[in-house]
């Protein structure tokens, strides 16, 4: 998912998966802005990519975040707060 960054600002590049219900996959990836506060993180536009694409909120059962590093990326304070709007409380993040 990470491929489809952009990031010629931050350059780092960051991809998320959200695995539904169904067994549908929903990349997302991180977007730039020069404005570094309007930068999507790749968590927030997989979910968004969610549910536009799937006419409404589906059961999300996990979720992935990828990046060029070694270590957990754990989600900002805005993809935390996306992430509880959208998600289990339960559902398993890997970093």
């Amino acid at each position: 998912a990470k491929e489809g960054a952009y990031s010629p600002y931050s350059k780092f590049p960051v991809g998320a998966a959200l695995l539904t219900r169904e067994g549908t996959i929903v990349k997302g990836a991180s977007i730039d802005n020069a404005s570094y506060g309007e930068t999507i993180c790749a968590e927030r536009t997989a979910i968004v990519k969610a549910v536009v694409s799937y006419d409404g909120v589906q059961e999300f059962i996990g979720l992935a975040v990828v990046a060029n590093i070694n270590s957990p990326i754990p989600p900002c304070g805005i993809c935390r707060q996306v992430i509880r709007e959208f998600c289990a409380l339960d559902m398993p993040i890997l970093l």
